[in-house]
């Protein structure tokens, strides 16, 4: 990847500056990434772009040029431009690994360092886990809703961006969609890149039947032929039968598919269906393609649609019905020169916006007897959940909700990722991180998995840090206001 150190936001670099002169340079600081809702009003999100995250911070540096640019701001001492000359990254950074099933109010990443660098990467880091958790999340919504069929990521040419292209596909991927279009994501992830012909190869030949015969003959292997060019029951369907018989019967081959992107497809593909099988081909898949999203999906389903495979592009790769994946990030402590570790907070009139207080992790509370979730609990980092012991789960807003749970097992979520600046992770391949996050969907209830008003899922404190943030917010004086 580029160095992208100056994608960032303006007043990273004037904090940077302001931390520098004002001796905060060294001080340790820990943020935390987390957000507030899930997309779609979902049951929970998909983690997703860990590894972007990792090579942004491996090539962090500032080059002469980068230097020379922000001297000619006159906003910043020579001093501090000649720090970040020198610049190298020592943070500490904790992940959820990609493909686990988050939930809001939950870190999802933690930085620990010096407060300059702490709060530069904020930027890239939101950057990339926003978009990469929407995509994942949405794909994994639409896989869901095709029920057992494949599906297919179709979205670079309506990508924002080549950047959004290539990691959403990525992204799709660890979500459950079995490959993409996009070959520069299969270059370099090896996510399995797949495709066909647009109408265009039909047009360019006289007829239907010789531009579908000049396909078979050279993806004999492979044949799967668009057949709404003109029209699908009067012309694409019949030709693409007599090629199958003309051309790939002879040569000993069965045809892949026929692709259906316009019309209404569920009544298509049950016309299309049963003339395959009349005509011997029980065995060629109907794929579907043209604006497809989980609830056009599981519309067709509903209504006996014969459909194999789905083709989802614009609607996936934008994450068009919810477009924005609100992860923020924020101070939650500052480390003292004797090691004690001071929890700050985030006060707002607006509850959800009040942050959680101290260094922390995550722990996924799971039944013995039937391995599902059964929550989240948010700890200090040191704390450890005896699963040999009944546990007490309580709401941190309604704390009179209370239940007890045993027969348990718990496991920290929080991986560390970084220490010292230096990357102690190995990541998974694309592969096996789809491979995880199927594994970890079996661990939800399908009363989680519902579209449209969800099970909740619970994401409590623990009983230590509920009451620090508890003392913390007694503690605020309103001074100057009336209550």
């Amino acid at each position: 990847m580029d160095n992208y150190t100056m994608l960032t936001d303006f007043y990273e670099i004037t904090m940077a500056n302001g931390f520098f002169n004002e001796g905060y340079k060294d001080t340790v600081v820990y943020f935390d990434m987390f957000f507030r809702t899930v997309p779609d009003g979902g049951g929970f999100a998909i983690m997703a772009g860990v590894e972007e995250v990792i090579d942004y911070l491996k090539n962090l540096e500032f080059t002469k040029e980068d230097i020379d640019f922000l001297q000619k701001k006159n906003m910043f001492s020579e001093d501090f431009l000649d720090y970040l000359l020198t610049f190298k990254f020592s943070c500490d950074v904790w992940a959820i690994p990609e493909g686990t099933p988050i939930f809001p109010g939950e870190p999802i990443l933690t930085v620990r360092g010096p407060a300059i660098q702490a709060q530069f990467i904020e930027t890239m880091i939101l950057l990339t886990v926003n978009f990469q958790t929407l995509i994942a999340t949405k794909a994994n919504r639409i896989v869901r809703a095709a029920d057992g069929r494949a599906v297919m990521e179709f979205g670079a040419r309506r990508a924002q961006g080549a950047y959004a292209a290539v990691f959403g596909a990525r992204a799709a991927f660890i979500g459950g969609v079995g490959g993409t279009s996009n070959v520069l994501t299969d270059r370099e992830f090896s996510v399995p890149a797949l495709g066909t012909m647009a109408h265009s190869w039909v047009q360019m030949f006289d007829t239907e039947y010789e531009a579908f015969c000049a396909y078979a003959r050279n993806y004999p292997d492979d044949t799967t032929l668009l057949i709404d060019t003109y029209n699908v029951l009067k012309s694409g369907l019949p030709n693409a039968i007599k090629t199958f018989d003309e051309v790939l019967k002879p040569m000993g081959k069965r045809p892949k598919g026929v692709r259906i992107d316009s019309g209404d497809i569920t009544y298509l593909s049950k016309k299309c269906r049963r003339a395959l099988d009349e005509a011997g081909y029980p065995d060629c898949k109907i794929v579907a393609s043209n604006s497809l999203d989980e609830y056009i999906i599981r519309d067709m389903l509903v209504q006996g649609a014969k459909i194999d495979l789905f083709g989802v592009g614009e609607r996936l790769i934008t994450s068009k019905s919810n477009p924005v994946m609100g992860g923020v990030y924020k101070l939650v402590a500052i480390e003292k020169e004797d090691g004690t570790i001071e929890p700050k907070i985030k006060i707002s009139e607006n509850v959800s916006k009040i942050t959680t207080p101290c260094f922390k992790q995550v722990y996924r509370l799971f039944d013995r007897d039937t391995n599902k979730a059964i929550a989240d609990v948010i700890t200090l980092h040191d704390e450890e959940i005896d699963a040999d012991k009944p546990y007490e789960l309580f709401d941190p807003v309604y704390t009179w909700k209370r239940k007890q749970v045993d027969n348990f097992y718990a496991r920290p979520l929080l991986e560390r990722i970084f220490e010292n600046g230096k990357c102690v992770y190995k990541s998974p391949s694309a592969g096996e991180l789809k491979t995880y996050c199927k594994a970890q969907l079996d661990t939800l209830w399908d009363e989680l998995k519902r579209f449209e008003n969800p099970h909740k899922y619970y994401v409590d404190l623990s009983q230590d840090l509920w009451q620090i943030k508890n003392d913390l917010l007694r503690s605020v004086t309103y001074a100057d206001k009336d209550i």
